[in-house]
């Protein structure tokens, strides 16, 4: 574990490397304890000048031997420590560098270079874990061919895998040993190298290519489980189906392959041609995954599949330049599900997510740009506004050129920039010359500048001259070492709706306005839309098309209107959220001064309309029943925020919505309540998530014949997404069905670990003072251990995360539970702990006493001696004034 000072690195140091590695051959010979590893680099000077000394970067290795051009170097020729090895006066010409060190796979508790999971060998390497193989040149502008040689035990490890293409395998004479050897063709960073060995049970298909080549496709499981693999494997192929048809790629290799791992640190790993995924996002079956569950390995199969262009034949010169193959392929995967599920549906989940997560980012402490200017622990930088923010950057740019110009823009970035590390710079630059427009250097504030736009706009009708005008002033709020900001390039797609419902002619400077697109540049700008014989109501910023907050005057009638009547879907959405909102914040003000909570008729009036309207997708109308989350409320109050007040009106307005529409709730339950086997199709999805918000809705009211709904349903379902549905609806209500329930999924699964997953989490959400004592006993459960990151997230993520109540105690004792676990995970696993502290984040937006409690608590985490870089960077930035 890296304990030492952390030293800031910065964007503006970046230098070209001195050196770079052309071919790699590594010789991996795999053993529990002491697998050997000896590595054959082709180095060569980077340009003229004087020769430098080399220094390779390490962390925990132990060197055996080191040889240059075949000759043994002296011991005075260099110096090596577990971290570093450095060559003082290397020749300055090309060389042959072989090195030999030994590592601990069984040891290895951080996932961070080669380990093992469970009996199988595997390697993660992103973003500085390569270096925990051999000493390396380890950042991603050097690229090198990789050819890997691996030899185990073959009753032990029978599978072998690498990068590439197989080239080469079989017996080791005389030995119980075998070997497979495998070559990548394509130059890329250490970062993307994998590894794997073990016991695996393989599922082939095959894809034929736009160009008519067959490519094997192979998936690697646990044995047993291959039957759980079905569904990502047709991801895979429709996946790489949508990247030719919609940006022209055509995979590359011979083969691709997918190792599902049950301990990883993250969701997958897009490895050349082998990608390492946690078990989580490939194994699925009705009765053992939800639609969520479905959803989610559709997506991450895309995204890491997509890489393959947007992060592997093209990847980034430095790690500042995340944001080029993270946001890049979010997008990429984003537009892949509309494709394949609901565009409408697809938007407003991605808006929630990035609201829910992205926005809380950008308005506390750990805010950053999209390209950080400045990092001291690059791993802590894998957050949502790299991933989800980083894609609302590039949508903003097809918004604003439109679908064409976008495509050929992309065209460009993968023709002239193939093979290389590239930068934000080069990505944008493709943009502004298939356009010829010149927004390139205030576009690019949205990848330097943090902080969520706030844009105010102010409507006047003019009945007499005819005109609309819209007076509209952006301003971005300061941000941890950036107090000032310069107007940003903002795409605000709008539309004025007439009283039919129907759009009406946007006419502006005496042309159509483009697309319906306005491009925002300055501080403060007018906009005059004439030929207006009615006032018309605003619909702004439709399909969100831009990441901004947007304050509009607007009456409640014309909200109401909106939610009926818009045809943009996601700001009929909107609407309803914004009158829900409005709600919500007067409520918990009300409930802290002790006051009667309101309520909303027209609100009610609005949701009776769509449960009325049967022409609308179901997975639409259970958005829109859905009110904002405690998460999203918080967020909208800003500051003295009381969490259990939070809860109360949220937990009031879903009940007062149960009540009021009880009648039409569960008829749309019975209607959406469907016979024959389970199909994770989109559509059947839909209605699956439409009747589970009627029963949640219908059981908030606390009546015994809803309680008995979720019960039976429960007890008599054939798929995982309506037994997960009733259990979760039963957990939120302390009765004797609840105990039961939770026992009974157990005694069901407990030899499941994903499965089990889900009850831990469950139990760990319920918004209950008990819940503390209930989560800390799960802690010495059989089911969970503290060495899988699985579990860990599943219990204590969803206690820090999810519960915010409970998290959130006033006395302090959630903050302090989960710093125990912090400091105890650390030493052991500094990613996971690191992440399990970004609960903290918005801990300055609490009330008074919940806040001086948190302090109180992050001070004691700082004040711990040896924390790793991770989570004393976490914690150092958390705690720091603005």
């Amino acid at each position: 574990m890296r304990t030492e000072e952390p030293r800031s690195i910065r964007l503006k140091d970046y230098r070209p490397p001195n050196w770079l590695i052309e071919t790699v051959d590594l010789d991996v010979s795999l053993d529990p304890t002491a697998t050997s590893v000896r590595a054959k680099l082709k180095i060569k000077p980077n340009g003229g000048g004087a020769p430098t000394p080399l220094v390779l970067d390490g962390e925990d290795l132990k060197l055996v031997s080191l040889a240059l051009d075949g000759a043994s170097l002296p011991a005075e020729s260099y110096v090596a420590s577990p971290d570093r090895l450095t060559i003082a006066q290397p020749p300055n010409r090309p060389f042959l560098l072989e090195i030999e060190t030994v590592v601990d796979p069984a040891a290895n508790t951080q996932l961070m270079g080669l380990y093992r999971a469970g009996t199988t060998y595997c390697t993660q390497c992103e973003a500085e874990g390569f270096r925990r193989i051999t000493y390396f040149l380890d950042r991603p502008d050097v690229m090198a061919i990789y050819t890997t040689r691996i030899e185990a035990d073959r009753n032990e490890a029978p599978v072998l895998l690498a990068n590439g293409n197989l080239m080469a395998q079989g017996e080791v004479a005389g030995t119980s040993r075998h070997f497979a050897v495998w070559r990548d063709p394509f130059p890329k960073p250490c970062y993307l190298f994998a590894l794997v060995g073990g016991q695996l049970a393989r599922v082939s298909d095959n894809f034929i290519t736009m160009s008519g080549r067959k490519v094997a496709l192979h998936i690697y499981v646990e044995p047993g489980k291959e039957q759980r693999c079905a569904y990502a494997m047709d991801s895979l192929k429709r996946a790489m189906r949508w990247d030719e048809q919609a940006f022209g790629r055509e995979y590359d290799l011979d083969i691709f392959m997918i190792v599902a791992v049950s301990a990883f640190n993250m969701g997958a790993m897009e490895n050349k041609g082998l990608n390492v995924f946690n078990d989580k996002y490939v194994l699925a079956s009705p009765t053992t995954a939800t639609d969520t569950d479905f959803a989610g390995i559709e997506a991450v199969i895309a995204h890491e599949y997509f890489h393959n262009w947007t992060g592997d034949r093209i990847t980034c010169r430095d790690w500042f330049q995340l944001c080029l193959k993270e946001g890049l392929t979010v997008f990429r995967d984003q537009e892949f599900s509309a494709d394949q599920r609901s565009r409408a549906v697809e938007r407003i989940s991605d808006v929630r997510a990035l609201r829910s997560h992205q926005f809380v980012e950008d308005a506390g402490p750990l805010a950053h740009p999209v390209r950080p200017e400045i990092y001291n622990e690059i791993n802590n930088f894998y957050t949502s506004t790299v991933y989800d923010k980083g894609a609302e950057v590039v949508r903003m740019m097809k918004t604003l050129l439109g679908p064409d110009l976008f495509r050929n823009g992309m065209d460009l970035y993968f023709t002239r920039h193939d093979g290389q590390a590239a930068t934000v710079e080069q990505f944008v630059q493709c943009f502004a010359d298939v356009s010829g427009r010149d927004f390139f250097p205030q576009f690019m504030r949205w990848y330097s500048q943090a902080g969520t736009p706030d844009v105010k706009v102010v409507p006047h009708y003019d009945a007499h001259k005819k005109t609309y005008r819209l007076d509209v002033v952006q301003t971005i709020p300061p941000t941890p070492g950036q107090p000032n900001k310069a107007p940003m390039v903002i795409p605000l797609a709008i539309g004025l709706v007439g009283k039919d419902g129907s759009d009406l002619p946007l006419t502006l400077d005496g042309r159509p306005l483009e697309r319906g697109v306005l491009a925002l540049t300055e501080v403060s700008q007018t906009f005059v839309f004439t030929g207006f014989a009615e006032r018309p109501i605003p619909s702004l910023n439709r399909g969100f098309s831009a990441p901004v907050k947007l304050s509009l005057p607007i009456e409640p009638s014309e909200l109401c209107f909106l939610a009926a009547r818009d045809p943009d879907p996601f700001n009929r959405w909107q609407a309803v959220q914004t009158l829900a909102m409005t709600l919500l914040k007067v409520n918990v003000s009300a409930w802290r001064d002790g006051a009667p909570l309101r309520e909303d008729e027209g609100l009610m009036a609005a949701l009776g309309a769509i449960l009325a309207d049967q022409k609308l997708e179901p997975a639409f109308v259970a958005l829109m029943l859905a009110p904002p989350s405690e998460a999203d409320i918080a967020r909208e109050i800003g500051h003295d925020v009381d969490p259990d007040a939070v809860f109360a009106a949220r937990r009031r307005l879903r009940a007062t919505i149960g009540e009021k529409h009880g009648a039409v709730l569960a008829a749309a339950f019975e209607r959406m309540t469907m016979q024959g086997p389970y199909r994770p199709d989109a559509q059947s999805a839909g209605r699956r998530a439409l009747k589970k918000i009627c029963l949640d809705l219908l059981a908030m009211t606390e009546r015994d014949d809803a309680i008995a709904r979720a019960n039976a349903q429960y007890e008599g379902a054939n798929n995982m997404t309506d037994r997960m549905a009733a259990l979760e609806t039963l957990a939120l209500h302390d009765r004797p069905e609840r105990a039961a329930a939770l026992d009974n999924f157990y005694s069901r699964y407990a030899d499941d670990p994903l499965i089990i997953d889900k009850w831990l989490a469950l139990q760990a959400a319920i918004p209950e003072v008990a819940t503390l004592d209930r989560v800390r006993a799960l802690t010495g459960h059989p089911a969970f251990s503290m060495a899988n990151p699985n579990r860990v997230r599943a219990l204590i993520g969803a206690f820090a995360q999810a519960n915010h109540t409970q998290f959130n105690r006033r006395d302090g004792a959630g903050y302090d539970f989960v710093a125990d676990i912090v400091l105890a995970l650390d030493p052991k696993n500094p990613q996971v702990a690191a992440r399990l502290m970004g609960a903290f984040r918005s801990w300055r937006a609490l009330e008074g006493e919940r806040r001086a409690r948190a302090q109180a608590t992050l001070r004691r985490v700082a004040g711990t001696s040896a924390l790793s870089r991770d989570v004393a960077d976490i914690v150092d930035r958390t705690l720091a004034e603005n």
